[in-house]
């Protein structure tokens, strides 16, 4: 068994290494300064202007698109070494377009919507966002309550969404919708892509979260849709919703490896270097131990997340993996982050230094795109055959 990447992979991670090196982790000061100052720490417009047009440059955008629409076809694995990448910062920058929404529209989209959706989201050219969770429903798909009815051509959409990140400046949102809901049997789910300022598409409020980020809710009143404008098949959007979830997971399983490996550098650094009560951190067992279980666990997380995307792209059943890496490398990141700040004593508890956003964005995962407990039961109803 084979397990380095190909060259072109290779230069592709060395590439997103660099990028993040030399465009990311420099700006973190500022965005420190401004976390700290209680204001949103992400970048200006001009900021991110700059850094969209340094990985535009470097041919980062696009990675996993379509060749015919500009983008380079890349497969999951390769891309885990550029999200890895992108884990060990703090800077909140994604490459665009981002993965799972491009994932669902490239599996669903009719030639239409490709020219109007996908290719301007390919050229980075518009933001979207994905409306999934209902208050009440949380991590349970099936108790959706967002209805969508046939009215002549059109839909017609009434519910609520909420925990919905970018839904105030996104261009189009996919909002998943109840199309078809038999006596007995799991209700149809059918995706639809709603335009910003489409009347009855209302943002009600804007969601502060740990870490400085913002989620959104949003209210469907009435919200008519053309009917064109159906992503996939009427009452068949659970498995490409699936795709896109996956697809989430994955990258979150190479961010958490990547934060993990910036805070374990952080402890080798800065352990040699402070003493207590007469003997060095790097000295103490406890210590010695911690940077071994961390190396240990993040080589481990590091190979299941490359074995996941490798049957991913295989075109395999990977809903057990993604379960697994999701819990296991995210779980294996918070840990390793507060060991970091443990080692850092008083120092690991400032705003100074990475580590507080990095501990609130993985304390973030924990709970997004499936709390760890219900990955860790859905591992675990899968191996015991379904049984209750």
């Amino acid at each position: 068994m084979d397990f380095d990447l190909s060259e072109e992979h290779r230069m592709i991670r060395d590439l997103a290494e660099r990028f993040v090196a030399d465009q990311l982790i420099p700006l973190e000061p500022l965005i420190l300064e401004r976390e700290a100052a209680g204001k949103p720490p992400g970048l200006s417009a001009a900021e991110k202007a700059k850094i969209d047009k340094v990985s535009h440059e470097l041919g980062l955008w696009g990675l996993d698109a379509p060749e015919d629409i500009g983008g380079a076809d890349l497969p999951a694995v390769a891309l885990v070494g550029v999200n890895e990448a992108m884990g060990r910062t703090i800077t909140p920058y994604t490459l665009p377009p981002d993965s799972p929404n491009l994932r669902m529209l490239m599996a669903t989209c009719t030639p239409r919507q490709r020219e109007a959706y996908l290719e301007p989201y390919v050229r980075g050219e518009t933001i979207s966002a994905m409306g999934i969770s209902e208050p009440g429903a949380g991590a349970d798909p099936s108790g959706m309550t967002t209805k969508a009815e046939r009215d002549g051509d059109d839909w017609v959409l009434n519910g609520r969404k909420i925990w919905i990140s970018r839904a105030a400046e996104a261009d189009f949102t996919i909002v998943m919708a109840v199309t078809r809901r038999e006596e007995g049997k799991r209700a149809g789910v059918s995706a639809f892509l709603v335009d910003k300022g489409t009347p009855g598409f209302n943002v009600l409020r804007r969601i502060p979260m740990i870490g400085g980020a913002a989620t959104y809710e949003i209210a469907l009143e009435d919200c008519r849709v053309e009917g064109w404008k159906l992503l996939g098949e009427e009452g068949a959007g659970f498995a490409p919703m699936q795709l896109r979830l996956g697809t989430r997971r994955v990258e979150m399983a190479a961010w958490s490896v990547g934060m993990a490996s910036r805070a374990l550098d952080m402890i080798c650094d800065y352990a040699p270097q402070r003493s207590t009560f007469g003997a060095r951190l790097s000295e103490r067992q406890a210590i010695q131990w911690w940077v071994a279980d961390a190396a240990t666990r993040i080589h481990a997380a590091r190979l299941m997340t490359y074995d996941c995307a490798w049957k991913l792209d295989q075109g395999r059943d990977v809903r057990t993996e993604t379960s697994m890496i999701k819990a296991y490398a995210v779980e294996m990141a918070w840990e390793v982050v507060d060991h970091a700040m443990q080692v850092f004593g008083a120092m690991g508890m400032t705003r100074e230094l990475p580590l507080h956003l990095m501990a609130s964005r993985l304390r973030t995962m924990r709970i997004y795109e499936g709390p760890t407990e219900v990955h860790k039961w859905v591992v675990a109803r899968n191996r015991l055959g379904g049984r209750r």
